[in-house]
C-alpha cells in the first residue's frame, strides 16, 4: 500500500519522467506531495500523458540527457534527493535493434550514471532501478519467471536490461552494503497499457 505520509515532502529524483510510465509516477507523486524534480529527455510524444496533463507543471522538469554523466552529477547534488527512482530508458525490443549501441549507453551507462551520482550526494537514503521482465533468459518454458532465474536475452533491449540488473547489484555489493548505506533495489517491470498508452 502507498503511504501518503511517508512520501509528503519527501524530496524525490525521478529519471525518465517524460515517458509513459515516468509520467504517471509524476502524477502520483504530485498527488502524494511529494517534492519531486524529474530528469528526462524532452517528451517523445506531443500527445503522450506528459503533454496531455500539463505534468511539467507538477515537479521540478529538467531536460537532459542521462548518459551525461556531468550533468546527472551536478544534478543529484544540487537537488539533494532522499529517495531516487530511475525510469530512464530505451524502452523498445524493435528500436534496440536499429540501435543497440545507444539502448546500451542509455540503460547501462544511464543506470550506472544514476548509481555513481547517487552514492556521491548523503542526502540518499534509496535508489531505486527500474528494468524490465524481459531481462531474464527466454527459455520457452512457458512459466512465469522467477527473480532466481538466469538473466539473459537475445536482443539488445532484453541484454542491456539485464546487464542494468547486473550493474546494480554490483553498486549494492560494492558500494551500498554498509548498514548506513543508502539501500538499493531493482524492480523488474512488465509491459504495461494504459491512459496515453
Amino acid at each position: 500500500m502507498i503511504s501518503p505520509a511517508f512520501w509528503r515532502s519527501r524530496r524525490v529524483l525521478l529519471t525518465g519522467h517524460t515517458g509513459f510510465k515516468g509520467a504517471w509516477t509524476t502524477l502520483l507523486l504530485h498527488r502524494l506531495d511529494a517534492e519531486a524534480c524529474g530528469f528526462a529527455l524532452p517528451p517523445e510524444h506531443d500527445d503522450g500523458v506528459f503533454r496531455a496533463t500539463g505534468a511539467a507543471n507538477d515537479l521540478l522538469h529538467r531536460v537532459g540527457n542521462i548518459n551525461d554523466l556531468a550533468t546527472v552529477r551536478a544534478l543529484v547534488a544540487a537537488f539533494r534527493p532522499e529517495i531516487v527512482l530511475h525510469m530512464a530508458a530505451q524502452s523498445l525490443v524493435r528500436r534496440s535493434y536499429a540501435a543497440p549501441i545507444d539502448t546500451y549507453m542509455t540503460n547501462v551507462m544511464g543506470t550506472v550514471h544514476v548509481l555513481e551520482a547517487a552514492r556521491q550526494v548523503d542526502s540518499v537514503r534509496a535508489v531505486v532501478v527500474v528494468t524490465s521482465d524481459k531481462c531474464y533468459d527466454n527459455t520457452g518454458s512457458g512459466r512465469a519467471y522467477l527473480e532466481t532465474d538466469a538473466l539473459g536475452g537475445a536482443d539488445p533491449y532484453s541484454s542491456s536490461k539485464a546487464c542494468a540488473e547486473l550493474v546494480t547489484e554490483s553498486y549494492r555489493r560494492s558500494y551500498f552494503s554498509a548498514a548506513s548505506a543508502p539501500l538499493v533495489a531493482s524492480v523488474r517491470a512488465g509491459n504495461v497499457i494504459g491512459g496515453g498508452d
